[in-house]
């Protein structure tokens, strides 16, 4: 039978209830009080290793981290105090001297939440300065760059690569000032088990990771006269890219991005679910080949590359059973510097082929071997995820919100 219980307790001089087992953090959160935080990710384990979401209870002799302390009856909680916020701003401060001065040139400034945290507790200077780790940049893979001078050591990218993606690519490794997180033994991510699903730069809340940018890639093919640029979009594109531009999320916006697309430049606008019904007719007609022969089943598909590259580090036992089909992206691709280009009388190899999707292993796929074009290019040039295109669509000056649908 289900625990109704409720353990009662006063944040803030405001009395109320909350489960059991919630957390400090999360009583005060339903309460519309909110602590600041760094590490902590919902959809994550409890590791309270930044220590910014320090509370202070009655009671007790120092403060307790109230993303992993829980809840307790007649428990009175201060969220905010001056103590509390003097040592919320040194944590930020020792933090800030460890870290590169750049914020105006970095990929994630104004979207940092390091460097949202340090103005929203005031801090206005340096005040620990001295040596300052360094680290090599790792430009290895082709989806995913790691910069671990950016990084905090919050545990987030270590986190989601084991516990949400089962891949464990990530750990923290040696000691001291001289702690990394990087694959093991140090591997470049090119060498390492990544499977180049992106979701470390997801979570990751400064640029410690980055999904490789292919937008100066694109900007100099839409500036050569030589080339037909041509440009795909995933389905997802175009619920997702309206957000970047004051839309609430989720919010379809199909029209204003295919005129962005030509506003911005590109000389036709395909939509990758043909490539998707193209992949389906494909995967049908295996299947039912396979089915008469009674070889190789079942039939094991996935259009998303980072899954692909799973199975094949994990689970490469199964990798007969795949579908040799193309992936709606790859087929599509294919199609446009192979059938459109002969139909539409254009040099295949002055076709220029760029991919708007939703995912950085989308990245990896492109630069596969197995998907270059008998003359050595790839058939998909360029791989733009939706805030890179969300990014040149602002730096080509395009008004998205006021464009007609």
């Amino acid at each position: 039978m289900p625990e109704t219980r409720k353990v009662r307790l006063t944040i803030d001089g405001v009395a109320t209830e909350a489960p059991p087992r919630a957390t400090i953090m999360q009583a005060a959160d339903a309460l519309g009080i909110r602590i600041p935080r760094l590490c902590y990710h919902p959809q994550l384990s409890l590791l309270g290793a930044c220590r910014i979401c320090i509370v202070e209870v009655e009671g007790l002799r120092n403060p307790v981290a109230s993303c992993a302390y829980p809840v307790e009856e007649g428990m009175n909680v201060r969220t905010s105090s001056p103590l509390l916020r003097r040592l919320r701003r040194d944590i930020v401060e020792l933090l800030l001297d460890n870290h590169p001065q750049d914020c105006q040139t970095c990929e994630r400034d104004g979207n940092c939440e390091l460097q949202n945290l340090a103005f929203s507790l005031g801090v206005r200077e340096r005040l620990f300065a001295g040596e300052r780790k360094h680290f090599a940049r790792d430009a290895s893979s082709p989806a995913v760059i790691r910069d671990p001078e950016k990084c905090i050591l919050c545990g987030r990218c270590v986190r989601v690569c084991e516990e949400v993606q089962g891949v464990a690519n990530l750990s923290q490794q040696h000691r001291g000032f001289a702690t990394v997180v990087a694959p093991a033994h140090d591997q470049h991510m090119a060498d390492s088990v990544c499977i180049h699903c992106g979701q470390c730069v997801n979570v990751c809340p400064t640029a410690a990771f980055l999904e490789r940018s292919d937008t100066d890639k694109v900007l100099a093919a839409l500036e050569n006269r030589e080339w037909h640029v041509v440009v795909q979009t995933a389905p997802s594109i175009r619920a997702a890219v309206g957000e970047g531009f004051g839309f609430k999320p989720g919010t379809p916006t199909t029209g204003k991005m295919i005129t962005a697309c030509r506003l911005m430049g590109f000389d036709k606008v395909f939509d990758t679910n043909v490539g998707a019904d193209l992949t389906i007719v494909e995967e049908s007609a295996e299947f039912i080949a396979r089915l008469q022969s009674g070889e190789r089943l079942p039939l094991i598909t996935s259009c998303s590359p980072g899954w692909i590259a799973f199975m094949e580090r994990f689970y490469p036992e199964l990798i007969p059973l795949a579908s040799t089909c193309k992936s709606p992206m790859s087929m599509l691709s294919t199609l446009i510097k192979t059938y459109y280009a002969r139909n539409a009388g254009l040099d295949p190899q002055k076709v220029f082929v760029v991919a708007v999707m939703p995912c950085t292993a989308k990245k990896y796929e492109a630069a596969r071997p197995e998907h270059q074009t008998p003359w050595g290019a790839p058939y998909t040039d360029a791989v733009l995820t939706t805030r890179e295109l969300i990014w040149l669509a602002k730096c080509l000056g395009v008004d998205y919100a006021n464009l007609p649908d």
